[in-house]
């Protein structure tokens, strides 16, 4: 068993940790006040290769390893949660659903761009009615020819509305339930595909949540994802990664609110000496150092059974529900170390707790994530 960061781990923790204070940093105010999405961050992204970290260099990636996504996640969020989740859904459930069951025409076509941060992309599960249930899903797709006609709504997409691609699930087959749902992929501009508005959201300013809409919107029928009436079992795949990848952003944040805890305490005096040496202040700084290497750890196991080929569905749902509520926690005390002014914009921490607080419902809420732990566990 090692745990020493080997020279690749080390190597984009720098690179990246440098990109995001020197070039996301600064712009971070300006996102949370306009919440409009940087276009110009994201490219940079990609043109370091951030975007593609995990994908083979045929396919526009960078070929390193899923615990090197796992480490630009941490750093990014550190910063900006908006950017990170940005990079979650570029790098995860977008084009992790390609890169394992697209074609080699659809990888070349919809994942070198996407990885190469020259084009956006998105995930398309979520609707109105279709939320922790997704086997709900109504959107319909029908075989017309050498086309799929698609019809029903998409909701609470990250990147919709600035993506150039969608990875959507659709009912293909309506009387076999989830074995009769599968994955296609469609284009911005498709006749029929509308984007609607972008939601006003309680954190992640500057990442765009959309809804998408499809009225008999045709795709050829070479867009279909993998086999047909599969996608189920595609998202859920898709999903066990995702939730390592949100777990590395939960812990970016909360890493973040703890740095920024810790420089407060160090220089904020009260009766007379800094307020880190009062036994109070140094119990909860204590609480979350120990917190945020524990769910470290996790996310770091979680990664290594994935990129070995080993099943990790039981470990991504324990590293989810445990990251992002550590991450509530420690963003909370963070909060409570600043005091009142924690409660104010002008200090970042009241930015983080708002940000930090989709990671518990992403990805499959944390009331969801303890079904799947008890159910690996139990065999149900």
């Amino acid at each position: 068993m090692d745990f020493e960061p080997t020279e690749e781990h080390r190597m984009i923790r720098r690179m990246v940790r440098e990109f995001a204070e020197k070039e996301i940093a600064p712009r971070v105010e300006e996102m949370d006040e306009t919440d409009q999405f940087p276009h110009d961050i994201f490219r940079r992204m990609g043109e370091l290769g951030i975007t593609g970290l995990p994908f083979p260099e045929k396919y526009g990636g960078s070929g390193f390893s899923y615990t090197s996504l796992v480490i630009a996640l941490e750093e990014i969020a550190r910063v900006s949660g908006a950017m990170a989740i940005t990079l979650d859904v570029q790098a995860s459930l977008y084009g992790e659903p390609v890169y394992l069951f697209g074609t080699e025409e659809q990888k070349k076509k919809y994942l070198v761009p996407a990885a190469q941060g020259k084009k956006i992309g998105c995930f398309g599960l979520t609707e109105p009615q279709a939320g922790s249930d997704a086997g709900a899903t109504r959107t319909r797709a029908v075989r017309d020819g050498d086309e799929w006609v698609i019809n029903g709504q998409k909701n609470f997409i990250t990147n919709g509305s600035v993506a150039d691609f969608a990875v959507i699930t659709a009912k293909t087959d309506p009387d076999k339930g989830v074995h009769g749902i599968s994955a296609l992929i469609v284009e911005r501009g498709t006749p029929g595909f509308t984007i609607g508005r972008d939601e006003k959201k309680m954190g992640l300013k500057g990442s765009v949540t959309s809804e998408l809409f499809f009225e008999n919107c045709r795709i050829p029928a070479e867009n279909l994802l993998g086999k047909e009436n599969e996608g189920f079992k595609q998202f859920m795949t898709t999903l066990d990664a995702g939730r390592v990848a949100i777990s590395a952003m939960a812990l970016g944040l909360a890493q973040g609110a703890f740095d920024k805890a810790i420089a407060y305490a160090q220089e904020r005096e009260q009766f007379g000496q800094p307020i880190a040496k009062f036994q109070a202040i140094q119990w909860m700084i204590a609480e979350m150092a120990t917190d945020i290497e524990a769910a470290r750890l996790m996310i770091n196991r979680a990664a290594w059974l994935r990129e070995n080929g080993r099943r990790f569905t039981k470990e991504a749902a324990m590293a989810k529900l445990f990251s992002t509520e550590v991450s509530e926690s420690v963003c909370h005390k963070a909060i409570q170390i600043h005091g009142g002014y924690g409660y104010m914009r002008e200090y970042e921490v009241e930015r983080m707790y708002r940000d930090q607080r989709l990671c518990s419902i992403g990805e499959g809420t944390n009331q969801v994530q303890r079904l799947v732990i008890a159910r690996q566990l139990l065999g149900n």
